[in-house]
């Protein structure tokens, strides 16, 4: 029977303990203990993702070296000579855990190439198909804060493992200690030739691959405001906005250099609006054309316009219909079959219709950008890879290109800017631009709300609540559900896969999507309105949030 005390006890005692862990282990109290110790650090398609600190819950060096033995274990079964690509961003710990999962895998005989200093999500990404490699790790907690850091893997084709490979990882993971007396040593691995650094011919590569994916190259100047939040995206971000060639770059100074604690942004998340303070503060100080930052590995990119003394922030599914709307616009279809975009179900339905009207066939999957870049895997394998055209997420990522296999926020950056280069010239802004798709479009709200449910309690309520949604929707008790339409992602047949996703159609047209998120304590709700005006689809949201508030609340 499994006992928290017992394995704090043996943590305790554990020789290879680093003192900043032993530290926090002496200091316990009971709900501390509890809350580190009742569960194993859970690993899935996204990898590890957790609080920093002592114990099984927590990502520190014994769970990232269980997970990495776990893996190394998983390529040695699958290939015949493997090979790891390595990279990390700014985060507490990064470079520490990127060393020793280098470390690990050298140690179990498996070639290792390591970045040799932070690079973001996608450049890894690059790296695993430029490079050969069977798998990749990104040490990375994306935007979360800075108390969190993560552990995500790539399969052989750039993307993120798929729910398989994840389950067959996670089995050989079980079966390794959780403690080490001693842990791998780096520069051995070094000294051996099993751990290489990534070659600057590969960088060069990527930054190549990135400027093919321009559109229409404009000369007409920008002046832009950037951020990258303290992490991963200032070197590339800017090197490839110095190639385009007519762009000036303010840097927002507070947030330019790496630094875990994210200090001016406690949520590094361009999401948010409070990430993009000291951005937009620049922006109007400066009189730029528009301000951007990039998250923590530089995969998610945010956007706001200045309009008079203030910055006007563009949402998700705003950026991701400018972005389908400049492609589809400028592109010259070759071949029988449409072009390809992909967005999650958790983004605009403004989509369908622009690629109804403009002939690009729209495919919808399950929220995770794994699953836009597996459509790109099954064009490979059909021998179409060229009719990917663009993928999107409301969570601000986006992808234009098939040599990354991730949202990428250096794609998405010179999309951004050489769109505003050409709206410019026509004596347009991005604002300007979304007017007039929503004019022909249709006009569509949707709005997030995140439900924080913390620890081993706030686990069991967030599965207690999906129940309930999946009770007869007649007994919801509510009037505006009268009729309503559900969507059981786990329980039907909807040719995706399986997951703990439900929607709800009303008859007026609203529509809300509700899922436990896969990296936090948090559950998730998407509300969607739409109207014939701005005003129409925004109250048509305010009288759907109350009654979603209720039932997730």
């Amino acid at each position: 029977m499994y006992s928290i005390e017992a394995e704090y006890q043996e943590w305790l005692a554990c020789p290879a303990m680093p003192e900043e862990l032993q530290e926090e282990l002496r200091t316990m109290d009971g709900l501390q203990k509890n809350d580190s110790f009742y569960r194993e650090l859970a690993f899935g398609t996204g990898g590890l993702r957790g609080v920093l600190g002592a114990g099984t819950n927590r990502m520190n060096v014994f769970t990232v070296l269980r997970a990495t033995r776990g893996l190394g274990t998983y390529l040695k079964a699958s290939f015949q000579d493997p090979g790891c690509a390595v990279s990390f961003d700014s985060r507490i710990h990064s470079r520490d855990f990127a060393e020793l999962t280098a470390a690990a895998l050298a140690e179990m005989g498996i070639r290792v190439w390591i970045y040799t200093d932070l690079h973001p999500t996608p450049m890894l990404s690059f790296a695993v198909r430029h490079l050969k490699c069977s798998a990749g790790v990104m040490v990375t907690a994306s935007h979360n804060p800075a108390k969190f850091n993560g552990y995500k893997v790539y399969g052989d084709d750039g993307c993120q493992i798929t729910l398989e490979a994840a389950d067959r990882i996670t089995g050989y993971i079980s079966g390794q200690n959780m403690l080490a007396e001693k842990l791998p040593d780096f520069r051995r691995g070094l000294e051996a030739g099993m751990i290489r650094y990534i070659p600057e011919e590969t960088i060069e590569a990527y930054y190549e691959a990135i400027l093919r994916l321009r559109v229409r190259p404009c000369d007409t100047p920008l002046h832009v405001v950037y951020s990258p939040l303290n992490g991963a995206g200032n070197v590339p971000v800017r090197e490839i906005l110095r190639r385009m060639g007519n762009i000036t770059v303010e840097m927002v100074e507070e947030q330019e250099n790496p630094d875990g604690h994210f200090p001016t942004c406690p949520y590094p998340n361009p999401e948010i609006r409070e990430a993009m303070t000291l951005s937009i503060r620049k922006c109007v100080e400066t009189g730029a054309d528009f301000c951007f930052a990039t998250d923590p590995d530089s995969d998610r990119m945010g956007a706001g316009v200045r309009v008079g003394n203030d910055v006007r922030l563009i949402s998700g599914n705003e950026m991701g219909m400018l972005m389908l709307d400049y492609l589809t616009t400028n592109i010259r279809q070759s071949g029988k079959k449409p072009p390809v975009a992909v967005k999650t179900i958790v983004s605009t339905d403004m989509a369908e219709a622009l690629c109804k009207k403009r002939g690009i066939e729209l495919r919808n999957v399950l929220t995770g950008f794994k699953f836009i870049c597996e459509q790109i895997h099954h064009l490979d394998e059909a021998g179409e890879t060229d009719r990917f055209l663009f993928g999107f997420e409301e969570s601000y990522g986006y992808l234009s290109g098939t040599d990354v296999r991730d949202k990428d926020a250096v794609n998405a950056a010179l999309l951004l800017c050489e769109m505003a280069a050409n709206l410019k010239t026509e004596g347009k802004t991005l604002l300007d631009r979304l007017r007039e798709l929503c004019e022909e479009f249709g006009y569509y709200a949707q709005k997030t709300l995140t439900f924080q449910y913390e620890g081993q309690d706030g686990a069991a309520r967030m599965a207690q609540i999906m129940e309930e949604l999946r009770r007869p929707v007649e007994t919801f008790g509510s009037e505006m559900m009268a009729g309503a339409r559900r969507t059981d992602y786990l329980r039907e047949e909807t040719g995706l896969p399986k997951s703990d996703v439900i929607a709800f159609r009303l008859v007026n047209g609203q529509k809300f999507i509700v899922r436990p998120s896969g990296t936090e304590p948090k559950l998730k709700a998407y509300l969607f309105s739409s109207g014939a005006s701005p005003e129409e689809a925004e109250q048509a949201l305010k009288e759907l949030e109350p009654l979603v508030r209720k039932l997730c609340g």
